[in-house]
């Protein structure tokens, strides 16, 4: 099922998150799918369970189309449950960032190059691993989202404000998405 996302604005999106248990929660597969289907319709990367009303620490990548441009990110699809990073790198790099709860937006942030992480997957197992490039990048933007960061709060003070007008547009609901969406309109 297609779930609307939550825009710019929209108190969800600073919520503390809590954890989950995988094994007991309650439609935690479902959401999962959900999820995945309601980020494929939108054309996005990640989406995050803030990003859909839930204030739950789970997030949701799939990378993959991107493996042209970005070859580590080739069969890089997972559900990340509880994730938290371990070490980032010193060596940062800058990039153009955009995000299904800012649609129209977009702008140069910068973070660490590498990210080792740590997250359990929907059976319950815990991972580790070193994350780097794109998928870096990807996990660190989603992860964001779990901590109430919205990746303008990462633009230089300068360019924040220079997007104002924009921030203020979409947390009245003016919003220019192709998709469905909830503000605070």
């Amino acid at each position: 099922m297609i779930l609307p996302i939550y825009i710019y604005g929209t108190e969800v999106l600073r919520h503390e998150t809590r954890e989950i248990d995988p094994l007991t929660e309650e439609g935690l597969a479902k959401l999962i799918d959900d999820m995945f289907e309601t980020m494929y319709k939108a054309d996005g990367v990640g989406l995050a369970a803030p990003q859909v009303g839930k204030s739950i620490r789970l997030f949701v990548i799939d990378a993959d189309d991107l493996k042209d441009s970005f070859p580590e990110t080739a069969g890089f699809k997972k559900a990340f449950i509880n994730p938290s990073i371990l070490e980032a790198s010193e060596e940062t790099v800058s990039m153009e960032e955009g995000c299904l709860s800012l649609p129209g937006l977009s702008e140069s942030v910068t973070r660490p190059k590498w990210v080792s992480v740590r997250y359990q997957d929907s059976q319950g197992e815990w991972h580790e691993e070193k994350l780097e490039g794109f998928n870096a990048r990807v996990f660190q933007h989603e992860f964001d989202h779990l901590e109430e960061v919205l990746f303008t709060d990462r633009v230089t003070p300068l360019r924040k404000q220079m997007i104002k007008g924009k921030l203020s547009k979409l947390s009245k609901g003016k919003v220019p998405a192709s998709y469905r969406t909830i503000s605070n309109k």
